[in-house]
């Protein structure tokens, strides 16, 4: 028998399928950052409309209780003792007054929120429109929201100065991100990788399932507030907790709060590192996640939509945050 040449027919082959080649990287098989996934389905929960009644009786009824108590108290007082019952009466109308100044902190916080959100509508507007005179407003808006920031000064300054140039409402935004808002974008990105870190870190190291699940939670929480007041959306608690569940429940509603396309190099990072150790995979995973959550609250505490100045990348600041922390774990 001879030894021939082997031809072999490459057109009877069927063609190659993109869609049905396996995939790089199966996230599914890596770690998953179940810290976040459980903040962000803590924060974004809606309560029930029975368990907005419950509470809200629960608070009418303690807070009777407590006012009945308290009148009762200081009426007895007054009659066994003038002056023990008006010391307590001070006390109580100081605590009071407290109580109204925080309140009044709060309505503010959440004026200012209001405030973010009306320049950011109208930034998008104009930049539908492409109409310069909305443009313009948005301008004003802007500078007269950090009138008062030292911060934001030279950059004020150079807006006013060059934005007479500027004829059109896409040239004039990107102006003014340029230069009002670049120093404030980097100021809140440095917040995200911190508090992606902080989550990765302990994530890693701390073996409590309940450590990094608060860790997670109160990092979050801390990174959003931050990011708010950057931008001066300085918030109270409840309007650090409302602004919170805006964001998460945007990331929920979306789907984004999982891995994708934008946390692939994390994940590539957290399933080697996972083979070693997978408390380090949970890390790098939810610091991406923390990041994540970041760059969405930036979103939506920036009273510019981001146009001329690029969006920040979650793998980038991950890159940033986690780097010789667990080696290269990101881009």
């Amino acid at each position: 028998m001879t030894n021939g040449p082997v031809l072999i027919n490459l057109d009877d082959q069927e063609p190659a399928r993109p869609e049905i080649a396996p995939a790089l990287i199966d996230a599914s098989e890596g770690p998953q950052g179940a810290a976040m996934q459980q903040v962000a389905a803590i924060a974004a929960r809606k309560p029930s409309r029975l368990a907005r009644w419950f509470w809200s009786l629960l608070l009418a009824l303690v807070g009777f209780v407590v006012s009945l108590a308290a009148w009762d108290y200081i009426s007895g007082l007054l009659a066994r003792s003038p002056i023990l019952g008006g010391i307590a009466t001070g006390l109580i109308a100081l605590l009071l007054l407290v109580l109204l100044v925080m309140g009044l902190r709060e309505l503010a916080a959440f004026a200012r929120l209001r405030r973010l959100d009306a320049i950011q509508r109208k930034a998008s507007e104009a930049l539908t429109s492409n109409t310069l005179g909305t443009a313009r407003d948005v301008v004003t808006s802007l500078v007269g929201l950090y009138g008062d920031r030292e911060d934001t000064s030279w950059g004020r300054a150079e807006l006013q100065s060059r934005q007479a140039d500027v004829l059109d409402a896409d040239g004039l935004l990107g102006l003014a991100e340029m230069t009002v808002l670049a120093p404030l974008d980097a100021r809140a990105q440095r917040e995200v990788e911190a508090a992606a870190r902080q989550v990765a870190t302990v994530t890693a190291i701390v073996p409590l399932a309940l450590a990094d699940l608060f860790t997670a939670l109160t990092a979050n929480l801390r990174m959003i507030r931050r990011i708010a007041e950057i931008y001066g959306g300085r918030s109270g608690t409840l309007g650090s907790w409302r602004l919170t569940r805006s964001v998460l429940t945007h990331l929920v509603a979306t789907g984004a709060v999982a891995v994708g396309d934008d946390l692939i190099g994390s994940v590539a990072g957290g399933g080697v590192l996972s083979k070693v150790s997978r408390r380090f995979g949970e890390g790098v995973v939810n610091g991406a996640l923390t990041a994540r959550v970041g760059v969405a609250a930036i979103e939506v505490c920036r009273p510019l939509p981001f146009h001329a100045s690029k969006r920040p990348s979650v793998s980038g600041l991950v890159g940033r945050a986690l780097s010789g922390l667990f080696g290269r774990s990101g881009s």
